[in-house]
């Protein structure tokens, strides 16, 4: 760690990570809280400004995730949506 940097932001995304990893949906709860709890402790030493504001944004999309309110990144419904939306030639048509 050098001097300066914030610890808890590190712990927050391995928390994350760990998250994401997760076999099921409790243990994934429990890290996404886990999570939110970093990024508070993250935003809570930075001084008004950017960061604080990104990193208590991220705290509530990690509580909102634990709740099952927002779906995860990369998630199934985001990425069919986005490639229904494509527009195909008709001459590429059989």
């Amino acid at each position: 760690m050098a001097f300066g940097k914030n610890p808890h932001v590190a712990k927050a995304q391995a928390a994350e990570q760990k998250a994401e990893d997760a076999s099921d949906d409790d243990t994934r709860a429990r890290a996404l809280r886990d999570a939110a709890h970093q990024w508070d402790r993250a935003a809570e030493r930075e001084p008004p400004g950017k960061r604080r504001v990104e990193y208590e944004a991220s705290a509530t999309r990690a509580r909102a995730r634990a709740e099952g309110g927002a779906p995860e990144r990369g998630a199934p419904e985001e990425t069919a949506g986005a490639q229904d939306a494509v527009a195909v030639d008709p001459k590429l048509w059989n």
